[in-house]
């Protein structure tokens, strides 16, 4: 199989280059990528994209139908990724997150491409109090980020995308290790605290749901995706990705951190307002359609990883949210330096 990744210089992305590497030995790998955050490694033994058969750099708006000709598939990762970059960048978020995904969708079924994975999001759920949700639930995105990911579900739904077989896969907010760390999701912020500071602060009440998925097991995902019959729901796809067990409340995880990392404190800001962006999601369909792909890693060893990874690059800054661990601080640096456009171009003259 030859396979095009968008966005895998991102966090997810090495992740996922190493597994199918590991589980497709003789696929052609190939990688995609502007390269806003190739250089944040985390102290990885090699880089990732040896791994790969060849790495492509680009704008993932201005992939043609003659840069996916010959590729089979299309793992489509790269985004404008989470809730602060969305409400920076709002307008580059349609545009990257919605507008160039179903650009991209369209180019690679007129190259001949079979299999398109399109890395969604269970945020599409936003607001959902009482029972988990499932894919046929009425969906409240609260975010840029979150509508992005529903307006490119629906385009894909309403595309001639005939011949492909298309997943959506809506997976729960990621945690755990990666080569390119980022501390701007709530597990690995409350690890990170842990490690810095010996004390986490949830700026939240606590009582928003959160369901988490490890980027191990996003990767397991989307191998399924890659190989899944058509027949396991149909030429077009959305489906929760994550696990029961995984549904958690914001202080339930701080308080597995601080019990995995002995001497924490947690301090809950019970005055805080509500957080609207809380939900339980079902992920019973996932479960019945990919039963030998299902999560595997434990809060427990997602905690010991991300610790072990944290301690072994020497992390020690109490201040990290004010660092280039947090994504939205990269793109922010590479415009004040003069290096990207508001509109997250790279300029001709690199400052």
């Amino acid at each position: 199989m030859r396979i095009l990744m968008t966005g895998n210089q991102g966090y997810v992305g090495p992740v996922v280059t190493r597994h199918l590497r590991r589980v497709m030995p003789k696929a052609r790998l190939v990688g995609f990528d502007a390269a806003f955050f190739a250089h944040m490694l985390s102290n990885p033994a090699s880089l990732p994209e040896r791994q790969l058969d060849e790495q492509r750099f680009g704008d993932v708006r201005s992939l043609t139908e003659a840069d996916l000709a010959g590729f089979d598939a299309v793992v489509h990762l790269a985004a404008v990724s989470n809730d602060p970059m969305g409400q920076r960048f709002e307008g580059v978020t349609g545009d990257i997150n919605r507008n160039a995904s179903l650009e991209l969708a369209r180019r690679a079924r007129a190259a001949g491409v079979t299999r398109f994975v399109f890395a969604s999001s269970c945020s599409v759920y936003g607001f959902a109090p009482g029972a988990a949700r499932k894919e046929s639930d009425p969906l409240n995105p609260q975010t840029a980020y979150a509508r992005s990911k529903v307006d490119t579900e629906r385009g894909l739904a309403e595309m001639d995308m005939s011949g492909v077989v298309t997943t959506c896969l809506r997976f729960a907010t990621a945690c755990g290790m990666s080569d390119r760390l980022r501390l701007d999701l709530v597990l690995n912020d409350f690890v990170a605290s842990a490690v810095a500071s010996g004390r986490i602060t949830v700026l939240s009440d606590g009582t928003p749901w959160r369901p988490l998925i490890d980027v191990r097991d996003m990767a397991r995902a989307i191998e399924w995706a890659l190989i899944r019959p058509e027949a396991a729901g149909g030429s077009l796809l959305s489906v929760n990705v994550g696990s029961e067990g995984w549904n958690y409340q914001v202080r339930q995880l701080a308080e597995a951190v601080a019990e995995a990392i002995p001497g924490t404190d947690v301090s809950i800001n019970h005055q805080a307002q509500p957080d609207t962006r809380s939900y339980k999601v079902d992920f019973s369909l996932f479960a019945g359609l990919a039963p030998l792909h299902q999560p595997a890693v434990s809060l427990a060893q997602s905690i010991g990883y991300l610790r072990e990874g944290l301690v072994g690059m020497g992390f020690a800054d109490g201040d990290f949210r004010s660092s280039n661990f947090m994504r939205l601080k990269v793109l922010e640096g590479h415009i004040a330096a003069g290096r990207l456009t508001p509109e997250l171009r790279w300029l001709d003259t690199l400052a």
